[in-house]
């Protein structure tokens, strides 16, 4: 596969061309996020730009941007396993191109191994870092923690704790509430957490519409932002896929009665968010 932008190079000159004097996010859609500190540190969490497996997960949003076109990448990061989230095409060329490390645990990097992404790449081995619950790494002046995750979907979940003097981000992958941990205690500023519905999706084997649901509903997702007592919630993944997508303004009736999350930080392909 080979990956076209919908919308030419804009999103990855406006990351290159950006001085935040924190920490700034831009929301890839799916569940990708990109980081640039202000040191200048850039990593993708999930970065995905497929199109997904037509007929049963079709792409609902433009591919922003073509990896060719990123100017900087430090590290990509990610969550778990599931295709959206570890995909050669995607994420690939920004490892052989600005010879960025990979993180991921066992399962995600086990897909790599399966699809030959050294190879394929000319990527080297010591690009490639296994890591798993309770670790801990610097990327430039980030510090990046390996958190759990609850994600009955997934072999391998984990979530990822990026720290820097500005503040702090948190990205829950596709988890569900009930396994973060003590992840808290990092007194969390922004965190991700993604929002999906109930639809009917072809079955992968036989094809027949199945009765399918991904990600939280509206109260597992207030749930999880409770549990990582999250000052700003940004939902992710209502997007993505035909017959899976969701409306996140409606968590603001969900969560106004409740300590976390203080605020609800509703963002589309594209959008910036700054710590």
């Amino acid at each position: 596969m080979t990956v076209h932008s919908d919308w030419g190079d804009w999103l990855p000159r406006a990351i290159a061309d950006a001085q935040p004097d924190g920490l700034a996010l831009w929301y890839l859609g799916c569940n990708g996020f990109a980081v640039k500190s202000a040191g200048g540190t850039v990593l993708f969490v999930d970065p995905y730009l497929g199109t997904g497996d037509p007929p049963r997960t079709v792409r609902m949003i433009p591919v922003p941007f073509d990896p060719g076109d990123v100017a900087a990448a430090d590290a990509v990061l990610a969550t778990h396993e599931h295709t959206d989230h570890v995909h050669g095409p995607s994420q690939a060329p920004l490892l052989a191109a600005h010879d960025a490390t990979y993180y991921a645990p066992d399962a995600s990097m086990a897909v790599t191994e399966s699809a030959d992404w050294r190879e394929r790449w000319d990527l080297a081995d010591d690009q490639f870092r296994t890591v798993s619950e309770g670790d801990e790494f610097a990327v430039g002046d980030l510090t990046v923690t390996v958190g759990p995750a609850h994600d009955p979907d997934a072999a391998h979940p984990v979530a990822y704790v990026v720290e820097h003097a500005s503040g702090t981000f948190v990205h829950g992958g596709d988890a569900r509430p009930g396994g973060f941990g003590d992840l808290a205690t990092h007194d969390i500023d922004v965190g991700a957490l993604a929002f999906g519905t109930t639809g009917m999706l072809p079955e992968k084997e036989t094809g027949e519409p199945t009765e399918t649901t991904w990600y939280n509903d509206e109260g597992l997702i207030i749930e999880a932002a409770r549990e990582l007592e999250l000052d700003r919630l940004v939902p992710t993944h209502w997007d993505m896929w035909r017959g899976l997508t969701a409306d996140p303004t409606a968590l603001h009736h969900h969560a106004s009665s409740f300590e976390y999350p203080d605020r609800l930080d509703i963002v589309e392909l594209g959008d910036r968010v700054d710590l």
